[in-house]
């Protein structure tokens, strides 16, 4: 069966009231052939996001309009696997303490492109150019374990993952981009490993029909236009980091492939 995931905004509604609307919802599902899965609730903005299993959006609306009348202002159809990597669950969690759940969705996205390695490639042939891409790797995926990162998604040399702080993300940036160097000062040759990172921040619904897809979108803009060795990130990011020992640079209002207005960005030094 399609899995939906829907957006409300609740401005007011609390960790209770919330609650009280998923059981309300589970006791009557059956009747609109749905199941609703778990749900993540965002006092501080006034949104809620629902996941539901259902034959078609339609069902979820009629499934909500009939336990608490909450209508949701958009539905997307989402694939499971991209959910648990994104948002780390499908189901509810298990609690003992009976509390609501407040967990918020908003998270972090942080793109890491590794650069230049066709000419590395060339430079090495394949085989000490794929012990190198080894390394890279193994960099980057020993930062995001430390950092509390989920890896996403992979294309080529180009690593996609969700934080659920953007503090935590800027310090696995910092951290990836200073072993990189470390591992290039430890070389004999003039082959360096380099990457240049993104980072932007977003809900799982925005506008589009994507999980996260304006945010990712975004991040993926930003990474391509660092340069190597750089870590570049929406403003949004420097505003979740205030008061942390992150030091951001303006780089002012720059635009973007693909954006038709400027976007701010900040460069993150380390």
């Amino acid at each position: 069966m399609p899995l939906f995931m829907d957006r409300h905004y609740i401005e007011g509604a609390t960790p209770e009231e919330v609650a009280k609307a998923h059981h309300e919802d589970m006791k009557i599902q059956s009747r609109h052939h749905c199941k609703a899965l778990t749900y993540w609730h965002d006092e501080e903005k006034g949104m809620a996001f629902c996941l539901i299993e259902a034959p078609s959006a339609a069902a979820v609306r009629g499934m909500h309009k009939e336990a608490h009348g909450l209508i949701p202002n958009q539905i997307i159809e989402v694939d499971s696997s991209a959910v648990a990597q994104f948002l780390g669950r499908v189901i509810d969690p298990e609690k003992e303490d009976g509390k609501p759940m407040t967990e918020s969705p908003f998270r972090a996205i942080m793109f890491i492109d590794m650069v230049s390695s066709t000419d590395i490639t060339k430079a090495l042939g394949d085989a000490k150019a794929l012990d190198l891409v080894h390394t890279y790797r193994n960099v980057v995926r020993k930062a995001l374990v430390d950092h509390g990162g989920r890896e996403v998604d992979r294309a080529g040399d180009g690593f996609l993952t969700s934080f659920r702080s953007a503090y935590m993300a800027s310090v696995c940036a910092v951290e990836i981009q200073r072993q990189l160097s470390k591992f290039n000062e430890s070389r004999e040759d003039d082959i360096l490993l380099q990457a240049r990172i993104g980072i932007g921040a977003g809900e799982p619904v925005q506008d589009g029909d994507a999980l996260f897809g304006s945010t990712v979108n975004l991040v993926a803009r930003i990474c391509s236009y660092g340069n190597s060795g750089q870590i570049i990130s929406a403003k949004v990011v420097k505003d979740l980091c205030i008061g942390k020992d992150l030091s951001f640079k303006s780089l002012g209002s720059q635009m973007l492939k693909g954006f038709d207005e400027p976007v701010d960005l900040e460069l993150i030094e380390w």
